[in-house]
């Protein structure tokens, strides 16, 4: 039996990872220590998932910190070779709590992913290591797009470059990061740098908006599922800056493993990948609001604030087209309806 390790296990990304890969006939060896309900407070802990995967019986769950490199080596020193795959989305996941505890923020996504990297380096060199990054390794470049002002949305004129989507030759320089972005652009090189230096088989995934109904969506973090939560249990929210016409591709968290899955079959060494809904599943922040409404049947509490946040994307939508080439039999099953639609059904709002 295939051993994979998913990092950050009880999450929105690594609980999918779980029961993915489990279905697949792999023992997964989930790491997790429920560090969201420390970012986020009680609301956003992931016990509950933590919970449910424990029930399936090819996972073990080990509560440890990424960053406790004895812990994390005992953990790859017991399953050796045997260890076929790592998935590590464990992290810090938003830039305004990292300008809070910068420190924290650099080691869960820095200093965490070289420990991961290290212990696969050590003990299963030939496993294929996935890392889940971030476009915000991009900092607030594509702000620098030229942008049309739609009635409900921000856009880029048809014909430009990136109208299908940003694609990884957009430079990660000279541009705002958030102290969020910083670190996970110092682990994202890290993963390339062992894949180009160590021929190690990994890959980089820089995702837009993660989603799903398994989501511990909250204010910081998880912008389409607490928004959902807020509009159905009657909570304020605030939209930020852009006149709450900010564009986001949403790509669902089955999609994302899928991808995975498919890197995972045909691995390469050091590869990069922009991940995201693409024109396939996007939205704008006012245009989401809409929709939830239409679905609950109720007005929304949304209040809108002239402040952006700092670092923060005017438009983002993810060009796929370089993973898709490489992958040519994966493809999207939600689009952003479906997503929105089982966020509402399942979702936990309680």
């Amino acid at each position: 039996m295939p051993i994979t390790i998913v990092t950050g296990s009880c999450g929105l990304i690594g609980s999918e990872a779980v029961k993915f890969f489990c279905q697949k006939g792999h023992k997964v060896i989930g790491i997790d220590n429920d560090m969201r309900a420390y970012f986020f407070g009680p609301e956003a802990s992931t016990q509950g998932n933590q919970k449910i995967l424990e029930s399936h019986p090819d996972y073990k769950h080990y509560g440890i910190d990424i960053r406790d490199q004895a812990a994390v080596n005992k953990i790859f020193s017991e399953y050796n070779k045997d260890i076929s795959l790592v998935i590590h989305t464990a992290a810090q996941p938003s830039h305004d709590w990292a300008a809070r505890d910068p420190l924290c923020d650099f080691t869960v996504n820095a200093n965490g992913t070289l420990v991961m990297l290290e212990a696969a380096r050590k003990y299963c060199p030939a496993t294929v290591f996935i890392f889940t990054s971030t476009n915000k390794v991009y900092g607030d470049l594509p702000n620098s797009l030229p942008l049309v002002e739609e009635p409900t949305r921000w856009e880029i004129e048809k014909g430009h470059p990136f109208y299908e989507g940003i694609d990884e030759t957009m430079s990660i320089d000279q541009s705002k990061h958030s102290l969020f972005g910083a670190s996970k652009a110092a682990a994202d090189l890290l993963v390339q740098e062992y894949g180009r230096y160590f021929g190690m088989k990994t890959g980089v995934f820089r995702g837009g908006c993660l989603t799903g109904p398994a989501h511990c969506g909250v204010e910081l973090h998880g912008f389409l599922f607490y928004l959902a939560k807020c509009v159905a249990v009657g909570k304020p929210y605030t939209v930020y800056g852009y006149k709450g016409k900010q564009v986001r591709d949403n790509i669902h968290s089955y999609d994302l493993v899928n991808a995975f899955y498919h890197f995972y079959l045909k691995p390469r060494c050091g590869e990069v990948y922009n991940i995201g809904g693409s024109r396939h599943a996007n939205i704008s922040m006012k245009e989401a609001v809409s929709y939830f409404e239409k679905i609950f049947k109720k007005k929304a509490g949304v209040a809108y604030s002239d402040q952006n946040r700092q670092g923060d994307h005017i438009w983002y939508i993810s060009n796929v087209n370089k993973f898709k080439s490489h992958y040519p039999k994966w493809d999207y099953v939600y689009d952003i309806n479906r997503i929105m639609d089982e966020i509402c059904e399942k979702g936990d709002f309680s």
